[in-house]
């Protein structure tokens, strides 16, 4: 098989990328090492944040194992349930995790659920939290959309644009293969190859935009969990677009309306809301107090103390 991927218009022709290597009989997949790594960065960013806002790194240590197993756990059962017909008749490969076929949008709900339980069960602020680990999913998800690189999936259709991406055909699932895709198949020393929209690096660098703009504006903040509602309104616009343009799009059952974009929409638009109401309270009271919901378990305003200030360490 010919792992070439070429960047034509960037000039760029990268020779025998593999989907994975061996260490004696055992095989480790790239994919899985990209997100091993992802978790790693992301873990080490909400930990920056964590002791920068003086909160208790330990914390986060504890909720990271948590969260990263239910996580993917989450991520799983979301695209299975998006893509049951790929399934149905094998179900012993929804355990293949080494093929892909993990959804972010299963992740960050699992991921979610967990913070919260986590969060009641230690007796931390919730919205501190989001905003802390918040930078480290984002910082995860740049760096994570790298494995699909290297399986050569969650590509969208057919461009000649800056970033074009060549693909041999016989490396790429054939469905994911649109009629304008085929149409334009190049064939280049005897390899025939698609050219298409590299949507997994449009999405990292959405992302690496969104996490330099959530950096600058973690200190200037005017409530906790404000971070994190931007989080989600900025990555679901970046989604909507890039969805559109991807050709293994999960469905909505009935509807053929792809789930992510709807998903990504009302994130968005749920977030602005949130972000508006809260900040018009704020501004309510001066910017002096915060909401009364965001008031510390001692009944201490969040005025009183720096924005973003963490909870007491917990033994």
């Amino acid at each position: 098989m010919n792992m070439n991927i070429n960047f034509p218009n960037l000039h760029i022709y990268l020779e025998h990328v593999g989907k994975s290597i061996s260490i004696g009989s055992f095989e480790i997949a790239f994919y899985g090492l990209t997100l091993a790594c992802a978790m790693l960065a992301g873990l080490c960013v909400a930990l920056w944040e964590a002791k920068r806002s003086g909160q208790n790194q330990d914390d986060y240590f504890d909720l990271a194992i948590i969260a990263i197993i239910c996580s993917l756990v989450g991520a799983r059962i979301y695209y299975v349930v998006f893509a049951w017909e790929n399934y149905k008749d094998n179900l012993i490969q929804i355990f293949n995790f080494r093929q892909g076929g993990l959804a972010i949008y299963g992740g960050v709900i699992a991921a979610i659920i967990t913070t919260f339980l986590f969060c009641k069960k230690r007796k931390m602020k919730f919205p501190l939290v989001c905003d802390t680990a918040g930078l480290g999913l984002i910082t995860g998800q740049i760096l994570g959309r790298w494995g699909n690189f290297f399986n050569r999936e969650c590509f969208g259709g057919y461009t000649d644009n800056l970033f074009a991406m060549q693909l041999p055909v016989d490396a790429v699932r054939h469905g994911e293969i649109t009629e304008s895709i085929a149409a334009h198949i190049l064939t280049i020393d005897g390899v025939d190859y698609i050219q298409v929209h590299p949507t997994f690096l449009y999405e990292s660098l959405w992302n690496l935009a969104l996490l330099l703009f959530l950096l600058w504006y973690i200190r200037r903040k005017k409530f906790d969990g404000e971070v994190f509602l931007l989080y989600l309104f900025g990555y679901g616009v970046g989604r909507f677009w890039v969805e559109s343009l991807r050709t293994d799009q999960l469905l909505i059952p009935g509807l053929l309306i792809p789930v992510s974009m709807v998903v990504g929409a009302v994130m968005a638009v749920v977030s602005a809301v949130w972000i508006i109401v809260m900040r018009g309270k704020v501004a309510k009271s001066g910017g002096k107090i915060l909401p009364e919901d965001l008031r510390n378990d001692t009944g201490q305003s969040a005025a009183d103390a720096p924005v973003g200030a963490g909870t007491e360490k917990t033994e």
